[in-house]
C-alpha cells in the first residue's frame, strides 16, 4: 500500500507522549520550518499561479479557493482578508469550503468524499473561463476538490493545485501544479500543522503578489486600505505621511476632504498612484 508522505510517522515525535511541554513546544514548532522551506521549493510554480491570477484580475475574472477541512478554511481566511487588505470587492476572491460555511466551524471530514458536490460548487458559483480555481488538499487526493478542478478546467479555468505529496489527482487534474512537500508530521496524520502552515504561506503569497501586479499595492504599502476601525485609521494616516512626507496633521486633513480615500489624498502630488 502506498502511503502518502503527509500519513507517515515522523522519527523525530516517536516518544512525543512522554516529552516534556517544553520539549513539545520545540517540537512542534520547529517542524514549521520544514513549512517554510518546502514552499520556498514551490516558488516557480507558485510565480505561475501569481502571473495567471493576476491576468484574470486584469481581465475581470476572479478567484477562487476550493478545499475541504483545513485546506477549506484557509481559503475562507485568505479570501476574506482580501477586501479590507486591498478594497477589492467582496466577490473578487472567494473560498469555497466542503460542506459549506457551517464547516468553517463544525468539521465533517465526510464531505471531502464527494466528487459530484465539487462539480456542483464550480456551477453554482459561476465559475467562467475569465476565473482561476485553486484546489488545496494536503494530502492531495480529495474528490470533492478533484471533481471542482476537473470542472473548473472543462469551463475553460485556469487551475491550480496545492498538495503536500507528490503525484496525486489534484495536482494531476491542476494546469499548474504547487507541490509544498512538507513529509511527517509531528502528529501523525494531523495535516492542521505544518501542511496547513505551508498552505497558508502560499495563500498570502499568491493574493499579496496578484494585488501588488495589478495596482493594489504602492511601493510596499496598502495604498487600497479601507479604514473601518480606529486602527486603520492611524495606519492609513502614517501611510499618507510616508507617501507624502508630511505630518500627521495634513494627512488628516487631505484625508477628511477625500473621504479617507488614500489615492485621493494624495493623487494631487504622486500622480502615479
Amino acid at each position: 500500500m502506498n502511503i502518502p508522505k503527509t500519513e507517515t510517522r515522523n522519527p523525530a515525535s516517536m516518544n512525543m507522549d512522554k516529552m516534556s511541554s517544553e520539549e513539545m513546544a520545540r517540537l512542534v514548532i520547529t517542524a514549521n520550518y520544514e513549512a517554510v522551506k518546502a514552499v520556498e521549493n514551490a516558488s516557480v510554480s507558485i510565480a505561475k499561479a501569481v502571473d495567471a491570477i493576476a491576468v484574470a484580475f486584469e481581465n475581470g475574472g476572479r478567484l477562487f479557493y476550493i478545499g475541504a477541512g483545513t485546506s477549506g478554511r484557509l481559503g475562507v481566511l485568505d479570501a476574506a482578508e482580501c477586501p479590507p487588505t486591498f478594497g477589492v470587492p467582496y466577490d473578487q476572491v472567494q473560498g469555497i469550503i466542503a460542506g459549506g460555511n457551517e464547516r468553517m466551524f463544525r468539521a465533517g471530514e465526510n464531505e471531502e468524499d464527494n466528487y459530484e458536490k465539487g462539480c456542483e460548487a464550480i456551477a453554482e458559483h459561476g465559475v467562467t473561463s475569465n476565473d482561476v480555481v485553486v484546489g488545496i488538499s494536503a494530502a492531495g487526493n480529495a474528490a470533492y476538490v478533484v471533481g471542482a478542478l476537473e470542472a473548473a478546467k472543462a469551463l475553460g479555468a485556469v487551475t491550480v493545485g496545492i498538495s503536500c505529496n507528490p503525484d496525486t489527482k489534484i495536482l494531476n487534474a491542476s494546469d499548474i501544479q504547487i507541490l509544498t512537500d512538507t513529509g511527517a508530521e509531528v502528529l501523525t496524520g494531523s495535516t492542521r500543522l505544518k501542511a496547513g502552515t505551508a498552505q497558508k504561506i502560499v495563500l498570502n503569497t499568491l493574493t499579496t503578489c496578484a494585488m501588488a501586479k495589478t495596482g493594489k499595492v504602492y511601493e510596499n504599502m496598502m495604498i487600497n486600505l479601507s479604514p473601518s476601525n480606529e486602527k486603520l485609521k492611524k495606519r492609513v494616516v502614517r501611510i499618507v505621511t510616508e507617501i507624502l512626507s508630511c505630518d500627521e496633521a495634513e494627512a488628516l486633513t487631505r484625508l477628511e476632504a477625500n473621504e479617507w480615500n488614500i489615492r485621493k489624498a494624495v493623487t494631487a502630488d504622486k500622480e502615479k498612484i
